[in-house]
């Protein structure tokens, strides 16, 4: 349990009951760095934090993928199509087109 409270410490920079109220995610995952299956497997404090911070890097780099849907709807809409295709072609693939609302 001290091993916990200060890798909290560490992480949140000064703890607090908010900190782990609405962080519920972090502090479970931090949790899960220690423990596994019902044993104590971790209790190195640096490595958890180092495990910790990893994952939060790894969040950060994907946030950017939220907005890749309406970056493909706005490239489909900039596209200088002098008419929109109705059969497409690759190899031994046919794809037929439906009818689709034009793009404004």
């Amino acid at each position: 349990l001290q091993v916990f409270v200060e890798t909290l410490d560490k992480c949140f920079e000064n703890v607090c009951e908010l900190d782990l109220i609405f962080h519920v995610d972090k502090v479970h995952n931090i949790l899960a760095e220690m423990v596994m299956g019902g044993m104590v497997l971790e209790t190195n404090m640096n490595e958890i934090v180092t495990q910790i911070d990893a994952q939060n890097k790894l969040e950060k780099s994907e946030a950017g993928l939220a907005g890749a849907p309406a970056r493909a709807v706005s490239a489909v809409k900039n596209m200088n199509l002098p008419e929109i295709p109705r059969n497409i072609n690759i190899g031994d693939i046919s794809i037929k087109v439906p009818n689709l609302p034009t793009f404004k």
